[in-house]
């Protein structure tokens, strides 16, 4: 007489385990609900990058200035004047520069979002 033996082991965490690996190596698809948060994100985000460069450097010029009223340079008052005055010139705009890009960039990606915000919403 033949002895047909059928064993099956199941183990849920391995599954699980074997799922999660293959999910790295399948090519990933962007859903629109991503599209949209990385819309979100690029609006949102728009327009900082160049208001702090603008403010970082007047910092830095404006720091220089204060160096100068320290007296480590005799008589280089003139040189504190003019580098503290710089460094406010190239700080003040950078508000108006952000709100500026943020204004552009949010009236440039504005359709888009509200086209996917309305196919998720359907």
């Amino acid at each position: 007489m033949e002895n047909n033996v059928f064993t099956y082991k199941y183990s849920a965490n391995q599954a699980r385990e074997i799922e999660s690996i293959r999910k790295k190596y399948l090519p990933k698809e962007e859903s629109k609900l991503d599209l949209l948060k990385k819309l979100d994100r690029r609006a949102s985000g728009a327009g900082k990058l160049s208001s702090l460069s603008l403010g970082v450097i007047g910092v830095l010029i404006f720091g220089v200035g204060m160096c100068f009223g320290l007296d480590v340079f005799a008589g280089a008052d003139w040189l504190t004047v003019l580098f503290c005055a710089l460094g406010i010139v190239t700080m003040i705009p950078a508000y108006p520069v952000y709100k500026h890009r943020s204004a552009k960039i949010k009236d440039s990606l504005a359709p888009e979002i509200l086209r996917l915000s309305e196919e998720l919403i359907k």
